[in-house]
């Protein structure tokens, strides 16, 4: 197959790449385009119809790229847009393309996870007050506990490479020590943001040995080959070369550099603006 024809995955700013990562390792030769909507991030703090603006904007340009797949790599997208734009939005726009999220693979996955049924939310401010997690868990694992807590600094911290000087630190000492403080019964916690695994170390520090800290990438990752198995007629329409290409609309210079942080290789994105 040389037409090209990649998976989309989408994320607000670079936190996506955590999960772009994982699904390069799974899926090696499918091709993917990144799409970071870097120069209006965060969306963590924007209202729900901003965010489902920004998120359908993004989905479009991937869409018209070719991608028949699109992955919402971003919580905050995927829980004040996801919805909308499946049932709203694609039987008109593109019947035939699928667009996917974050927060159902996490869902599903973590009641098996959890020892004791006592689970942890750390996520921005809108993926928390959307309550997402608390739904779907509900629906999926109805005896689990679930506790959240917003982390509204951790995003920039990240982006800006301060969450390792003293005072980022102690945001991320803080926070986790607030969501324990909710339920010291807590033994698994979800990143409900995927900017989060850049400070896995550090959180899983802060809770302790006995708690396990999950990320979402490799979940993403994996439900995402399974749902190309289960749709085997999806899978055929993705091109298969192994290319990789990232759009930002951000300053190329910016968002190559930061990637290559979160990648380990070159990066050589292109520009998009809206």
């Amino acid at each position: 197959m040389n037409k090209r024809a990649p998976i989309g995955i989408f994320d607000s700013g670079y936190g996506g790449l955590t999960v772009f990562e994982e699904v390069q390792k799974i899926l090696p030769t499918h091709d993917l385009l990144y799409f970071g909507d870097n120069a209006r991030a965060p969306y963590g703090n924007r209202s729900f119809d901003v965010v489902y603006e920004f998120t359908l904007e993004a989905v479009q340009f991937l869409f018209n790229q070719g991608c028949p797949l699109v992955v919402l790599a971003c919580n905050t997208a995927s829980a004040k847009a996801l919805r909308t734009i499946q049932k709203q939005d694609l039987p008109h726009l593109a019947p035939d393309k699928r667009v996917l999220g974050v927060i159902r693979p996490s869902t599903e996955q973590i009641g098996f996870l959890s020892k004791n049924r006592h689970v942890g939310v750390l996520g921005t401010t809108g993926t928390i007050q959307s309550e997402s997690y608390i739904i779907e868990l509900n629906k999926l694992a109805p005896d689990v506990l679930v506790s959240q807590h917003a982390c509204p600094m951790w995003v920039p911290l990240i982006e800006n490479e301060k969450h390792h000087h003293p005072a980022g630190i102690q945001f991320i000492e803080e926070d986790v020590k607030e969501l324990l403080k909710k339920d010291p019964l807590i033994d698994t916690i979800i990143l409900a943001c995927t900017h989060y695994p850049v400070i896995k170390e550090k959180i899983q520090e802060t809770a302790g040995k006995h708690i396990q800290v999950v990320s979402q990438g490799p979940i993403v990752a994996e439900k995402l080959k399974q749902y190309l198995v289960a749709h085997p007629e999806m899978d055929q329409k993705i091109s298969k070369n192994a290319q990789r290409e990232f759009y930002s609309s951000e300053s190329v210079e910016v968002f190559n550099e930061k990637a290559e942080r979160f990648l380990g290789y070159p990066v050589h994105s292109k520009h998009h603006s809206f």
